[in-house]
């Protein structure tokens, strides 16, 4: 609870108490303070706001304190406290009022307010009035409360209701209702409620809803009419009723809320108290006021499980509730309540336990050691449970020992007794201070404990030489006297009588004694020999019975060496010996052999397995053909490793090939079947003398229907004089002085019938485009083509027949061949072939090139002459060797000396503009051609020399002389053509193939001639032998020679001369080669890593 609901506070502190009561509560309660609707204050402790809780364990109470230090105007408003354990729930709200306010500034303003939580902004001047809630609630409908609450902030919608009672309204005249609905009404839970309007116009029809929902007439809702009113009763209200509810009269509306209370459930015949018994019924009996009502039932203050498997069950019947406890217990003893919301009732219940009365008594007992024991006892009453002690220790249900409770009797059984169970039990009832008590005897015969010495078949193996000491485990009641014999005779005894020791030292001496302690007797031999193996017979007595045991010992040596092994086969690197077992296995199984092997004329035997083998066979492998070895064997038991077999006689290896490989049929005809083949794989040091090549017809079942052929050195066979349409199998055998080797087997039979195969020419890849040789050079061309049968083969030039004579034409039956000796210009054109075999034709054109030197030019003029220049102009040459013209050399002589130097090189143009001329000097210029073949045998020479003649820089002026009138020109100064370096074509980005060469290309411009620098990834390119750079007329070119996809990277090409620099780059990536598995061609050192 919470004192009053609302509090004024004049700018000081406040405490808010609520105190949560826990005396049903296993734990401590959740209680959180909120300020409006949902802004919770845990959140806001400070220097302003403290929260603060005790607990009183006398009055288990809980206390819940809120402390508001200083408040402040914004402190103002509507607080809430809610408080929650597991599923139940309690709140409670109150208002707050600050009448006064603290000039302390706003340092500390909002820290309660819910705008604290949005962004500060700047205050702006807002100059709309205040809402007055109270007058828009007055003016809307009942049915628009909530959301007004909602939107002003306001959470207590029910107190909200009642103060909006006692306000009165100024109602407005309405046309249709002569007077209207009350804004709310309250009626109890079951009760009766009347809705009474009164009509202005009785002929308007009238429609009742419910939460917007059209009200038919029903037993439960009853409209009456009575003059203008109109009454609506609402029978048996419950809480569904509670609801908001309007009229509509035409197009008018008046609406109302009901409010329905629930009312206290009381108690109307309270539970009595009980005293009983074990095992009875109880029922406990309750009324309330209300049926159908909820109750809860208490024990001990704690509330009673009523679950599925619980033994307390509750049933209603109308107004009665009942707790039925149907088997009673004395734990079932305490105080029971039972609550209802309007009072609770309590009694006490009483269990006492029912007088104990022996039917029959326990009984001593005498029980043969593993027979089952069953202690049985008889009381009443028969539910009563009880313990059973031996020797005063409680006795627990296991696997051996079973307690057992079926009504009065009581029962202790053990499957199999042991001494360990004999003593004396008692058996004591719960809750009682009368107990049952027993002796229990256990009777032991003699035994011998074989089994737990883990003997197999109770045989103990012994190394010939070691000592040997037996102990086996004994047993029996009184002490068993033992004796030892080994086969029918005995050897010694010794009488054992319990705490006392007997030794029997036998006739032999003291090699072999027995001795006994306790439960335990043995047998002892200080050196064994192959004597002592046998069986030894152990034969105990005593007043309950005899027993006897048998156990065998054996004494195991190392076994007698095999005989010498045999060697049957030999191979090129292998052999296959065989061995028989050793005679005397030294009484122990043989486990393997190891197998020795050495050559002849050494001395030294290698060790050939580490394994032991198992058969008395094997296989040494990897030895030297043609040298003879000998072969000898150890036999290994469990003891040890005999000595060496004899040596085997000696044997040479020598082995024959292994079988052909790749067998193909490689032609078929009517009449005959060519086959080929590869050698064998492996070849011994007999080497390979030749090839057995075996056929049948197929359907043959016996080797007697083979037909071998002659032996042949080739790889190659035909086999002729077949039956046309017959099918056959071929095999083929490798033969060297070993012998024969396994055969290589076609799959499938061949059918002896020629196929057609239709004619396919396989042009080569550098035939596909121009083929150019020089004039005088051979050309000696090889065009493969497929086909059967063989195809016919037909050469034209530009559509003619080639002459014989000009051009010779080989054809085989799988390609033609054509040669020419000494090429000419007239034997370029287009070369067509066509392959035939019947209908079926392929053609492919090849096109072949004669090129030779071209001529000179045609005619060279000097166009100008100024300065220190000189202008020429000439005309291509007639004959361009039969290929493009590349360029021209331009070269000057003086007339005085005539010897010739080289102006350029490669020039393309058929003009030029020759510079730097030595003033004063006379020159003559020729020119050469250039194509592919080269530069021309001659060159065209000017006729006219050029003279170099000197002029004065001066105005033009102008001299009039005898002669006549003369003009005087000006000396120009030359132009500068030098130039620092410029790409005029970039480096592209390039992708290249791992193990293809790849070029970068780009060309620049620069005068003086500008010096190029290759750089990969900035580190220059020097003298590695994987690069080549070239530089002809301004292109530079970088080839990398079949790169791999190290050589990727960034490259870049830089030139220099005396004015400046320039640099291009580009990015070059190396896809990788798929090798011939599909895997990835990479350099060695990357393959390591990716290894690694």
């Amino acid at each position: 609870h919470i004192l009053g609901n609302r509090y004024s506070l004049a700018c000081g502190d406040i405490t808010f108490v609520a105190k949560v009561e826990a005396k049903d509560l296993l734990r401590k309660p959740t209680i959180k303070w909120f300020k409006g609707k949902w802004m919770d204050l845990a959140s806001k402790t400070g220097k302003h706001l403290q929260l603060k809780e005790t607990f009183e364990r006398l009055t288990k109470i809980h206390t819940f304190e809120m402390h508001i230090i200083k408040a402040k105007d914004n402190y103002a408003g509507n607080y809430r406290c809610e408080v929650t354990y597991k599923d139940k729930f309690d709140s409670c709200s109150f208002d707050l009022e600050v009448k006064g306010l603290l000039n302390e500034g706003q340092d500390d303003a909002g820290e309660l307010d819910f705008s604290g939580l949005l962004k500060h902004r700047e205050p702006k001047q807002d100059d709309t009035p205040e809402v007055d809630v109270w007058e828009i609630l007055k003016n809307a409908r009942p049915d628009q409360y909530e959301k007004i609450a909602f939107m002003y902030g306001i959470t207590d919608l029910r107190g909200l209701l009642r103060r909006m009672k006692k306000i009165p309204k100024e109602e407005k005249k309405s046309e249709a209702f002569a007077k209207k609905l009350e804004p709310a009404y309250q009626v109890d839970k079951g009760g009766k409620i009347r809705l009474v309007v009164d009509l202005a116009d009785p002929t308007v029809e009238l429609k009742w809803y419910k939460n917007g929902q059209e009200i038919r007439p029903t037993p439960k809702y009853i409209f009456e009419h009575k003059g203008t009113q109109r009454i609506m009763v609402i029978n048996n209200c419950s809480m569904n009723d509670d609801a908001a509810y309007s009229v509509a009269a035409g197009d008018e509306k008046c609406a109302t809320e009901l409010f329905v209370k629930e009312l206290p459930v009381k108690i109307v015949k309270g539970i009595e108290a009980v005293k009983t018994t074990v095992n009875e019924r109880i029922e406990l009996e309750c009324e309330v006021s209300e049926e159908g009502a909820q109750v809860k039932w208490m024990k001990n203050g704690v509330e009673v499980p009523t679950g599925v498997r619980s033994r307390y069950r509750v049933k209603c019947e109308g107004t009665k509730h009942f707790l039925v406890i149907d088997d009673a217990s004395r734990e079932d003893t305490g105080t029971y309540s039972v609550m209802a919301t309007g009072g609770t009732s309590e009694a006490r219940i009483q269990v006492d336990l029912k007088p104990l009365k022996v039917h029959q008594d326990l009984q001593d007992t005498t029980v043969m050691l593993g027979q089952p024991i069953k202690l049985l006892c008889e009381i009443s009453p028969g539910n009563v449970p009880g313990r059973w002690y031996r020797n005063g220790q409680l006795v627990q249900p296991n696997d051996r020992i079973n307690i057992i409770h079926r009504n009065k009797v009581h029962r202790l059984e053990i499957a199999s007794s042991s001494l360990h169970d004999a003593g004396d039990y008692t058996f004591v009832p719960e809750g009682y201070s009368q107990s049952l008590s027993a002796k229990l005897h256990i009777i032991d015969p003699p035994r011998v404990h074989l089994d737990s010495m883990n003997f197999p078949d109770n045989t103990v193996t012994i190394v010939a030489g070691n000592k040997l000491r037996l102990e086996i485990p004994i047993s029996g009641e009184p002490a068993p006297r033992v004796v030892w014999m080994k086969g029918e005779r005995v050897s010694f005894h010794i009488i054992f009588i319990w705490s006392c020791l007997f030794k029997v030292i036998l006739e032999s001496g003291q090699r072999v004694r027995a001795e006994t302690y306790g439960d335990q007797t043995s047998l002892t031999i200080e050196v064994t020999e192959r004597e002592d193996t046998g069986n030894y017979k152990i034969v105990l007595q005593n007043e309950a019975g005899e027993a006897t045991a048998s156990v065998k010992i054996k004494v195991v040596d190392i076994p007698d060496p095999p005989e010498a092994p045999l060697v049957p086969v030999v191979g090129g690197d292998w052999c296959s010996m065989t061995w028989e077992p050793p005679k005397y296995d030294g009484s122990s199984p043989i486990l393997g052999y190891f197998v020795e092997r050495k050559k002849k004329q050494s001395s030294r035997w290698m060790r050939l397995n580490f394994d032991l083998i198992k058969e008395t066979s094997f296989e040494p492998k990897k030895m030297i053909e043609g040298v003879p070895y000998e072969v000898r064997i150890f036999a290994v038991n469990a003891i040890g490793v005999s000595k060496p077999s004899e040596p085997s006689k000696a044997f040479t290896p020598l082995a024959v090939t292994s079988e052909p490989t790749m067998l193909v049929v490689d032609d078929v005809t009517d009449t005959t079947v060519t086959v080929k083949w590869r050698p064998p794989e492996t070849i011994g040091a007999a080497g390979l003398d030749g090839y057995l090549v075996e056929y049948c017809i197929e359907g043959s079942k016996t080797n007697s229907n083979l037909l071998k052929t002659n032996l042949t050195e080739k790889t190659r066979y035909t086999i002729t004089g077949l039956t046309p349409g017959c099918k056959i199998l071929v095999r083929v055998k490798a033969l060297n002085a070993a012998g024969a080797s396994t055969p290589r087997t076609l799959q499938h039979s061949i059918l002896v019938k020629e196929v057609i195969e239709p004619p396919k020419i396989r042009v080569p890849r550098h035939l596909k485009q121009t083929y150019t040789r020089r004039v005088g050079e051979a050309v000696n061309l090889v065009v493969p083509f497929m086909g059967k049968p063989r195809p016919k083969v037909t050469w034209l030039k530009e559509g003619k027949t080639i002459e014989p004579t000009d051009v010779s034409i080989r054809n085989t039956d799988c390609d033609s061949i054509i040669f020419i000796r000494k090429a000419e210009r007239s034997h370029s054109g287009k070369y067509e072939m066509n392959v035939q075999v019947e209908n079926h034709v392929d053609t492919a054109i090849l096109d072949i090139q004669i090129v030779d030197l071209p001529g000179p030019p045609v005619c060279v003029t000097i166009e100008d002459v100024w300065g220190g220049n000189v202008a020429l102009v000439w005309t291509p040459p007639k004959d361009n060797g039969n290929a493009p013209i590349t360029g021209y050399t331009i070269q000057k002589a003086d007339k005085k000396t005539m010897e010739w130097f080289t102006c350029i090189e490669h020039y393309h143009r058929t003009c030029i503009t020759i510079t730097e001329l030595v003033v004063g000097n006379e020159y003559f210029f020729r020119i050469f051609a250039e194509n592919m073949c080269g530069l021309s045998e001659t060159a065209t020479q000017t006729k006219k020399s050029a003279l170099i003649r000197q002029y004065h820089a001066q105005p033009h002026s102008f001299t009039l002389t005898p002669t006549g009138l003369q003009i005087k020109t000006h000396d120009y100064n030359d132009h500068d053509f030098k130039e620092a370096p410029k790409f005029t074509q970039p480096l592209i980005n390039t992708f290249a193939i791992a193990g293809y060469n790849a070029t970068l290309n780009c060309s620049v411009r620069a005068n003086p001639k500008a010096k190029v620098i290759w750089m990969k990834n900035k580190i220059a390119i020097l003298d590695d032998p994987r690069y080549r750079m070239f530089s002809n007329q301004g292109v530079c070119t970088l080839e990398i020679r079949k790169p791999s996809p190290y050589d990727g990277g960034m490259y870049s090409c830089k030139a220099i001369n005396d004015l400046g620099e320039a640099q291009v780059e580009c990015k070059l990536e190396v896809k990788g080669q798929c090798g011939p598995r599909g895997e990835l061609s990479l350099p060695p050192w990357v393959r390591v890593c990716i290894r690694v």
